[in-house]
């Protein structure tokens, strides 16, 4: 079939530059029925030979040093944004004004106000926005959504969500933007709790109040002598403050009545991605580990006591599974996850209709990270709605 030719740009190339660059150019692989084509067109990254190495590597038409030079670019119709999150604000609306559309890492921006703005400007211009929440797109949380919407768990009662790593657990990890209030905005919250809360709405509906806490136990690191990519080590250099912090709880009460606890922490020693949720209904329960992707633990029938476990493998039948692979019980992995978000966005271009995650969940999360450092301050339970 013949598909139109789309350009893109990526904005920042760290890991998840990267990772978007490696998502378009697989997109025709997994969804050939897509009717657009990506084309990398440029790629911009202020870092000197950052960005000449990605357009080598990936094939771009264009490397450039500064991300406005894509606002100007006619042959680009959609841009990555993966540059830190103080930059997410600047370049979410500068890009949404010049026509663009964007895909936009979480957590948009350092507060609510930030993603706001970046919403309303992808609404202003008539541009699709989308937001990198991958976790939503695992096909067996599709499954887990289905089977909650449908009544197989009977009322949900109560939840736990859990995203818990040690990035940051090490003391030798550098004092990047990541622990920065100016650059980086909340530590935690906006990293990992961003994704939670989008998982939280997203199975579960919108959140009514919550009551947070928050603690940092790393409080000081060696400032790095140069760029940083990931987690990068800087041992011996001076220290300077984390001003954000490494762990959060939160109690939430949801506006349909359930509770919820949903715990994060980036220097979980002994803990590497263990992200995922455990649901509890009137009539069964559901339970989704990210390290066993493609299972949930199921239970659920008449009995209410003493009921079973089962493991189930999701499979063709599940989200977008079937564009993977052809039977359940084949492993996917983190960036196929990203493929399905490429998807969703390359698909609301093409149709001129929102798919996946957008700009509003973005600021509903947002806002809730917001109430979550305001109950912090106060000691009190903090009203969303």
């Amino acid at each position: 079939m013949s598909r139109e030719a789309l350009g893109v740009a990526v904005a920042g190339f760290g890991w998840m530059g990267r990772v978007h660059t490696q998502s378009y150019l697989r997109v025709p692989h997994h969804f050939p029925q897509l009717g657009v084509r990506p084309e990398l067109v440029a790629v911009a990254d202020e870092v000197p030979g950052r960005a000449a190495g990605a357009a080598e590597q990936y094939g771009f038409a264009a490397a450039v040093l500064d991300w406005r030079d894509l606002a100007t670019d006619p042959r680009i119709r959609a841009v990555s944004i993966t540059a830190p999150n103080f930059l997410h604000r600047e370049l979410g609306v500068a890009l949404a004004r010049a026509g663009k559309h964007i895909w936009i890492e979480k957590p948009v921006g350092l507060d609510a106000a930030d993603a706001q703005a970046v919403a309303a400007a992808v609404r202003e211009a008539g541009v699709q926005g989308a937001v990198g929440f991958n976790y939503r797109n695992a096909p067996a949380v599709a499954a887990a959504r289905d089977l909650i919407a449908a009544g197989e768990l009977g009322t949900v009662t109560h939840a736990r969500f859990r995203l818990f790593s040690d990035y940051a657990a090490h003391p030798e990890g550098a004092l990047s933007w990541r622990f920065e209030r100016a650059r980086g905005g909340s530590g935690v919250l906006g990293d990992l709790a961003a994704h939670g809360v989008d998982l939280v709405r997203h199975l579960l509906g919108d959140i009514d109040a919550l009551v947070a806490d928050t603690a940092t136990f790393v409080t000081e690191r060696a400032r790095p002598t140069g760029a940083t990519a990931g987690h990068t080590r800087a041992a011996g250099g001076e220290l300077g403050p984390v001003e954000n912090e490494d762990y959060v709880s939160s109690q939430l009460r949801l506006v349909s009545g359930a509770r919820v606890v949903l715990e994060a922490s980036r220097v979980a020693v002994g803990q590497q991605n263990n992200y995922g949720f455990e649901v509890h209904g009137t009539r069964g329960a559901v339970a989704w580990d990210f390290r066993r992707m493609g299972e949930l633990s199921l239970s659920a029938g008449d009995g209410y006591q003493d009921l079973p476990v089962r493991t189930v493998y999701v499979g063709p039948e599940a989200g977008e599974y079937a564009a993977f692979q052809p039977g359940a019980g084949i492993a996917m992995g983190y960036d196929d996850l990203k493929v399905i978000e490429a998807y969703h966005f390359l698909r609301s271009i093409a149709e001129d209709k929102p798919y996946g995650a957008t700009l509003d969940d973005a600021v509903h999360s947002a806002l809730a990270l917001d109430a979550m450092a305001q109950s912090v301050t106060s000691g009190a339970w903090v009203r969303l709605r």
